[in-house]
């Protein structure tokens, strides 16, 4: 996986499955420690952008191959966790690298995309009773997406069974502060561990 490739991720998902390794095991022991060294190797530039996009297409072909062998119940215990980039933006590289690290890390993503309405954020949180809210921008004039979304949350009702984290550029700890969000994740490592330990 951290080679970037998918055919043999996928051969090796399934040849674990059948020497008896739990999908469980393999998601924690292989995934994940896969992808915690490509994100060491991309934060110390060891890694770049193309071979993190490589990794991840890898990860997730061998995820096609374990998630279904999971035990329903540990199914259920994943953290469910909503992403998107705000309206008014559609840079999506950053969101797309803590979408992969957290999905790695075992939780439950569900990628609303770029461009995403204020309100689809609430709705698909509410719907699908996710834990996390993640948000990001790269742009300016559309930071301010983020503080309607959290009001947004308070105005539905749920803010409080839901942790928030803001990232990209423009972000800092301080506007995270200044608009009620949890957490600023400065990476996609950075934003990982935060929820990690938050949970």
């Amino acid at each position: 996986m951290v080679s970037g490739n998918k055919a043999e991720a996928i051969k090796d998902a399934h040849a674990a499955l059948k020497a008896g390794v739990k999908a469980l095991d393999a998601i924690d022991n292989g995934l994940v420690k896969g992808m915690t060294i490509v994100g060491d190797k991309y934060a110390v530039h060891e890694m770049y952008l193309p071979q993190v996009l490589l990794a991840a297409d890898a990860m997730y072909g061998a995820l096609d191959v374990l998630l279904p062998h999971l035990p329903v119940e540990s199914a259920k215990k994943m953290v469910g966790v909503t992403i998107g980039v705000v309206e008014g933006d559609v840079h999506d590289i950053g969101k797309n690298l803590v979408k992969t690290m957290l999905t790695a890390g075992g939780f439950s993503v569900t990628d609303l995309g770029r461009d995403v309405p204020i309100d689809n954020f609430i709705t698909v949180t509410k719907d699908k009773g996710a834990s996390i809210v993640a948000m990001s921008t790269l742009m300016t004039p559309t930071m301010d997406g983020m503080k309607q979304v959290i009001d947004g949350l308070v105005e539905a009702g749920i803010r409080m069974k839901v942790k928030t984290i803001i990232g990209g550029a423009p972000c800092s700890q301080e506007f995270a502060e200044s608009i009620g969000s949890d957490f600023f994740g400065q990476n996609a490592q950075d934003a990982v561990e935060k929820l990690k330990g938050a949970l």
